[in-house]
């Protein structure tokens, strides 16, 4: 938070030493877009009596730029398992142990000892999902679970293509659609899998966070997109699939952290503390369509969530998915060049 003038902030400061109260009734969040669930907000301002001011990015690297421009007067932000490393390194979090918060043990074993975090002192899950293709199975009925839907598009899907902004995520496919492995520094496979996609780049009407509209008014009938935004979307136009390209697709978790320079450390402890949950992970699942990482909160999900094809990967694929992970500061080089080029 900026104030007007030094005079102003010698001011605030000592209120807020003075009378911890006032203080106590912010909380500003810094979250992707359409990931917030607002009865979920409600409800903890209501229980905490917190107003809660929410402020929406599109990217992981949008995000980060912010927070390391200073000056952003966000108490927590929700970066996906890949970056948290990064984050944790550049000194952008607090080590706010939510690992000895009451509802930790809420959190599936499964997701306590994470390669990002392991042991949980900086963060707590969000959701997790899967990165994958959405296809309109009134225009195309060929396999759902392939790449080729936007790297080796059909006649007609040409032209109707979206491709997310997420550099990681579609580099990774390509990579998997030529035969390497996610993070590889075999400049064979990275220069194959970099034809690939400028190949098949013509194809495509968009490199973008498209609308949900585009595609339930079928003005764009294919994608690489989240596995839980495709259900949405689903909901909206029966028509849409998900698919799991057996090349090879991610996995990945977003995470709950409070910022180094929050203001608002108690309230932040409080909200992660919250989530943690059962009944208010469902929240965030209900409204965002992914899994999370809280047991006992399928029982607050709604009933269609659960048996989703959407949150379910067919047994016989797998084996291709890989969780998202921070490749080598050499190879995300090579990923950044590639991604200048075929964003150009």
């Amino acid at each position: 938070m900026k104030y007007a003038s030094r005079l102003a902030t010698t001011t605030a400061i000592l209120m807020a030493t003075a009378l911890p109260a006032l203080a106590a009734g912010q909380l500003n969040i810094f979250n992707f877009g359409l990931y917030t669930p607002p009865d979920m907000i409600k409800k903890f301002e209501q229980k905490y009596d917190v107003k809660v001011t929410l402020t929406e990015y599109d990217s992981n690297e949008q995000a980060m730029a912010k927070i390391e421009a200073g000056g952003h007067g966000f108490d927590i932000v929700v970066p996906s398992a890949s970056v948290v490393p990064i984050y944790i390194e550049k000194g952008l979090l607090m080590k706010s142990e939510p690992n000895q918060m009451s509802n930790f043990k809420n959190v599936d074993p499964e997701w306590v000892d994470v390669a990002w975090d392991s042991g949980r002192h900086y963060t707590v899950p969000w959701v997790w999902g899967t990165t994958g293709v959405m296809v309109n199975t009134k225009v195309y009925k060929g396999d759902l679970n392939t790449s080729a839907i936007f790297l080796d598009p059909p006649e007609e899907l040409k032209g109707k293509i979206n491709v997310v902004p997420s550099m990681n995520d579609v580099i990774d496919m390509a990579i998997g659609s030529v035969g390497g492995e996610p993070c590889t520094t075999d400049k064979a496979i990275l220069k194959a899998a970099r034809d690939k996609l400028m190949a098949a780049k013509p194809s495509w009407a968009s490199i973008d966070y498209a609308s949900f509209e585009k595609f339930i008014k079928e003005d764009l009938n294919a994608s690489v997109f989240w596995s839980g935004a495709a259900m949405r979307i689903r909901g909206e136009n029966p028509g849409f699939a998900y698919g799991y390209p057996k090349e090879g697709f991610s996995l990945w978790q977003d995470n709950v952290a409070i910022l180094a320079d929050a203001k608002n450390v108690e309230n932040a402890k409080l909200f992660l503390n919250f989530i943690m949950e059962p009944e208010n992970a469902a929240l965030i699942s209900n409204y965002t369509r992914y899994g999370n990482a809280i047991k006992g909160s399928d029982k607050f999900m709604d009933k269609d969530l659960p048996n989703a094809p959407e949150m379910n990967i067919p047994a016989e694929l797998k084996s291709a998915a890989h969780f998202q992970v921070t490749c080598p500061a050499d190879v995300q080089q090579i990923y950044t060049r590639i991604w200048t080029e075929l964003t150009k």
